[in-house]
């Protein structure tokens, strides 16, 4: 008898090809707090690709925060949010989130990702109509696809084609409903959403506007308050779609906006309804980021001040760092096999930035992202930017 084919074959041929490729996503363990240098597989580096924007992944106030809430409340909500699992950290945390916004209301989520799954389902449906940026984040495309509805992308950053597609799409008198959507900033390329001219267009057609603000929160606007304040767009954008585990530095996610909104997904946002709560240390802790950040925006500054002397360096060096308007700095590279040797190459030189190739972003765009801190002093960004001239002169990139 022939012996059956083995049945997840197809898995280590998948496998096979992304090595081949250079597409093979090598995992490395963290061994200590994040910070401006961390312990990564046995060695000290310069950490140059976390999110930690403002260095609260490690900050004492939140660190204290978070052990008062387990003393008490302990370590685990132990319900869904609807049953059992809203404690007085959750409403506090929302109404803190709500002021410092500038909205009528916010909801938290498990996480940004789950924010989206919860939100766009719970707006549109199979007989309505998305409006998505092209470059939009995996969980945008992933709640859209949940949704059901038909989405309809327009160029990258292009108004003028939202407005063609709304145009051919959604003509007026039509019952249907319709969502554009669109990240605050994006995180691969660090450009900003044209969010004046997108919210101007989905107001000429009666369309609801979303933007997933997860790189904006403590980055952008008064205070880290996201794209919406940068654009001073407060009371025309209906949903704000936020992370606490980047600028907050914890974990978690929330929705921002209109009150009937907000309690519309307290009813229908599955994530909410069907997944337990964030856990009381989190919910502490991203409290007392929010805390911080009303009281001074001095760690943004300093991110900023990072930003410019980072990005001033890199650029003299003869580095591409595409169309970056924020912290997010692309390194591009083009071939994803470069960037996987030139990211291996930085780490024996003692700098920890990985590299990112498809699917993740367009094949022939494999780049190194660096992801500037409020925690980095000059003097490691001189020391990162020596070791990007090295490598790159010895993998003739430059």
């Amino acid at each position: 008898m022939t012996q059956p084919a083995y049945k997840l074959q197809f898995i280590l041929d998948e496998r096979a090809r992304l090595e081949k490729e250079g597409l093979l996503i090598n995992i490395r363990t963290i061994e200590s707090a994040q910070g401006a240098w961390i312990a990564v597989d046995g060695r000290k580096v310069l950490n140059l690709c976390s999110n930690n924007y403002l260095g609260f992944a490690n900050h004492p106030k939140l660190k204290d925060a978070a052990q008062k809430a387990i003393a008490q409340f302990g370590v685990g909500p132990a319900a869904v949010r609807t049953i059992a699992g809203t404690t007085a950290l959750h409403t506090e945390l929302e109404e803190k989130l709500a002021r410092f916004k500038g909205v009528e209301a916010v909801i938290a989520f498990q996480s940004g990702f789950n924010s989206n799954v919860a939100t766009i389902p719970a707006l549109v449906g199979k007989d309505d109509l998305i409006f998505s940026d092209e470059l939009n984040h995996a969980s945008i495309i992933d709640g859209c696809r949940l949704s059901g509805a038909p989405i309809i992308r327009f160029e990258h950053c292009n108004p003028a084609s939202l407005e063609q597609k709304l145009r051919d799409h959604y003509p007026g008198g039509t019952p249907k409903r319709a969502l554009v959507i669109t990240d605050g900033v994006f995180s691969m390329d660090g450009d900003i959403g044209p969010l004046p001219a997108l919210v101007e267009r989905a107001e000429r057609f009666n369309a609801m506007i979303m933007v997933d603000d997860a790189h904006g929160e403590g980055v952008l606007g008064k205070g880290g308050r996201g794209a919406v304040d940068h654009f001073h767009m407060h009371g025309r954008v209906d949903v704000e779609i936020g992370t606490m585990s980047k600028a907050f530095g914890v974990v978690g996610g929330f929705v921002a906006g209109k009150r009937v909104i907000i309690d519309h997904l307290r009813q229908k946002g599955r994530p909410f309804l069907f997944s337990s709560a964030l856990t009381p240390a989190d919910v502490a802790a991203c409290s007392a980021a929010v805390d911080i950040l009303e009281g001074s925006d001095d760690l943004v500054q300093k991110l900023w001040s990072n930003t410019r002397y980072f990005k001033e360096r890199i650029r003299a060096a003869g580095f591409d760092i595409g169309k970056s308007e924020t912290p997010i700095t692309p390194v591009m590279l083009g071939e994803a096999k470069t960037a996987q040797q030139f990211s291996r190459r930085l780490f024996e030189e003692g700098v920890f930035a990985m590299a990112i190739g498809f699917p993740t972003v367009p094949l022939g765009k494999a780049r190194i992202r660096v992801m500037i801190s409020a925690t980095h002093s000059e003097q490691d960004l001189d020391f990162g930017t020596e070791k990007f001239v090295k490598v790159g002169r010895e993998l003739k990139v430059l």
